[in-house]
């Protein structure tokens, strides 16, 4: 302990007294001295980020130290057009888009008009609304039955001839025909 009663605050340098001391990280602040150093907010155990000497509000910290990007930086569910400035980050300008020369670009680098089309309605169909079936993709909405026109799933779906079905119409048109098939479980059907 240094000669005066007390160690240095970390922010004001001035002596902090036992009945006025916050310890964090191995050094002492007055209370009142205990704040962010970009937003000046009051911190406490919980609300306290630190890098190297400085203590931040874990907002301001992940402003300055954190991750970059979309999603980062601005709490849950927010967006916000502060780039940092107020915290020292420099930004680059961003370069002039390039495109690729490459000939051989995967599906997913693919322009909009290059995308899979739907075999129903032969429209583009977009990675959100994308269920694949029978070799193709297709709009949730047109993922159904090309006969009786149910609403289809992966458990339900069977393909012919880059067509779907569901199991029933499938069975009717394309399953085994003869006595005891295609009419159901115990059914007799009687055809000329």
């Amino acid at each position: 302990m240094p000669f005066g009663g007390g160690n240095k605050c970390g922010r004001c340098q001035k002596t902090v007294y036992f009945a006025e001391e916050v310890q964090c990280e191995g050094k002492s602040w007055h209370k009142c001295c205990f704040q962010c150093m970009v937003c000046n907010k009051s911190l406490d155990s919980t609300t306290v980020a630190v890098h190297v000497d400085e203590i931040y509000c874990k907002s301001c910290y992940g402003k300055k130290y954190g991750p970059k990007g979309y999603g980062f930086g601005g709490g849950a569910g927010t967006l916000s057009m502060d780039r940092g400035e107020g915290l020292g980050i420099k930004h680059e300008a961003p370069s002039a888009h390039q495109p690729t020369n490459n000939p051989n670009a995967s599906k997913f680098a693919k322009k909009p008009g290059g995308s899979d089309v739907c075999p129903r309605c032969s429209k583009t169909v977009y990675a959100a609304e994308k269920v694949i079936a029978g070799g193709s993709s297709w709009h949730k909405a047109c993922f159904r039955c090309a006969n009786c026109g149910k609403g289809l799933e992966s458990t339900t779906v069977a393909d012919k001839d880059g067509e779907i079905y569901c199991k029933a119409c499938y069975g009717k048109n394309f399953g085994p025909k003869g006595f005891g098939f295609g009419q159901g479980a115990g059914a007799l059907a009687y055809s000329q």
